[in-house]
């Protein structure tokens, strides 16, 4: 394994190789910057988080690190837990399962990113749209809307009538981690939420969102406008109740051209992130969609604070297509976490010298899959924690 130095020009890798440290003593190593031998200090509870320093561009050590669904189905502790609440929601919606679950992950890795365990569809029973998430199938929208009249019945949402549990966990995530790590929060933009709601559940063609969008523009702009309506109330409601970051999941909007992208996806968007920074202009928002190579550039011009890349975009081209003055997320390919210690290894060191040592968060380009072997994890988080610029 080898640890990462800070040239005058570039990153390059040290030689000859070195063991990284183990987790338990990552806290206080002592490694080599620019030719000066320091000792890293643990992180004191008053100290701004890794991750919102790593946003702001500020000078660190290593880049933070956490994974998307870092809380979930390959860690033995979360399937003890479902067998005895086998009902997703149940564990969702419900502020004790949810800090329990959200702190799993926390307790054995030390991520410098604690995500809330929650789903983007959420919100829904509270604007009157009766779903459900059924494992084997996942989510299903039990009448989906299909006309003007359907969609006016949609409310706009209420989070302190609605989730109370969310805000709940959020206060008590934040005192149990204080800033050792970010309290992360998140949402599903407009379009990702109108997809599931019109298709009636996830989808491989976009059909019925597509004809709607298509041929009823209107009624599809209206559904818009009240997701983005009720996703700025509930990003400043997770904010107000402690998520120090929300990412902003856009899940389907590469399923769109990038010109009913710009008609369907980045105006809502825009009109989140100029909402809430109107309200907290201090709280980073990261913006992911999957399989976003050829919208780049446009997934910036939302305004969000970092794009989270896919593992299918080249970190170095990514950043060169983006510009350093926003910072960026990723991206490393969740299947490599079925490779060799070795191979990861690898993979993690590629990702963070492509990305440079400003304004990066290291992560998956997507989800943990199931079935990840728990130690590989642990790996990609010792591997991650020992790095040194």
């Amino acid at each position: 394994m080898s640890i990462l130095q800070l040239s005058s020009s570039s990153l390059s890798f040290l030689s000859p190789r070195k063991p990284l440290p183990s987790s338990k003593s990552s806290r206080s190593i002592r490694c080599s910057l620019e030719g000066t031998t320091v000792t890293e200090r643990k992180v004191s509870a008053t100290t701004e988080p890794l991750l919102l320093r790593a946003v702001k561009g500020e000078v660190i050590d290593r880049p933070p690190v956490w994974l998307m669904r870092q809380a979930g189905r390959y860690m033995k502790s979360y399937q003890t837990l479902c067998e005895k609440y086998p009902s997703f929601r149940d564990r969702s919606e419900n502020a004790d399962l949810v800090v329990e679950i959200s702190l799993q992950p926390w307790k054995v890795f030390k991520p410098d990113g604690v995500i809330l365990f929650s789903d983007i569809l959420t919100p829904l029973s509270g604007m009157n749209i009766p779903f459900d998430i059924v494992k084997g199938k996942g989510p299903i929208i039990f009448n989906p809307p299909q006309s003007a009249a359907d969609v006016s019945q949609v409310r706009e949402f209420v989070p302190e009538e609605s989730v109370p549990y969310v805000g709940e966990a959020l206060k008590r995530l934040r005192n149990e981690v204080g800033n050792e790590a970010a309290v992360l929060g998140f949402v599903g933009a407009p379009f990702t939420l109108s997809s599931y709601v019109i298709e009636g559940g996830s989808s491989k063609n976009f059909t019925q969102i597509k004809r709607l969008a298509f041929s009823q523009p209107k009624v599809l702009h209206a559904l818009l406008q009240k997701f983005t309506t009720s996703m700025i109330t509930y990003i400043r409601y997770q904010a107000d109740s402690g998520a120090q970051a929300v990412q902003i999941f856009d899940s389907w909007a590469t399923e769109l051209s990038p010109v009913d992208f710009e008609e369907f996806s980045l105006p809502y968007l825009k009109q989140i992130v100029e909402a809430v920074k109107q309200t907290h202009p201090n709280l980073p928002l990261i913006l992911y969609a999957s399989g976003s190579g050829g919208l780049l550039e446009r997934l910036a011009r939302t305004g969000v604070d970092v794009v989270s890349l896919d593992w299918t975009v080249d970190m170095a081209e990514g950043r060169d297509r983006l510009g350093r003055d926003i910072a960026v997320q990723g991206n490393v390919d969740p299947g490599v976490l079925f490779g060799s210690k070795e191979f990861i290894t690898s993979r993690i060191e590629d990702t963070v010298k492509k990305a440079g040592r400003d304004k990066h968060i290291l992560n998956l380009g997507h989800g943990i899959k199931v079935g990840t072997p728990e130690e590989n994890v642990a790996h990609f988080f010792e591997v991650a924690q020992g790095i040194r610029y």
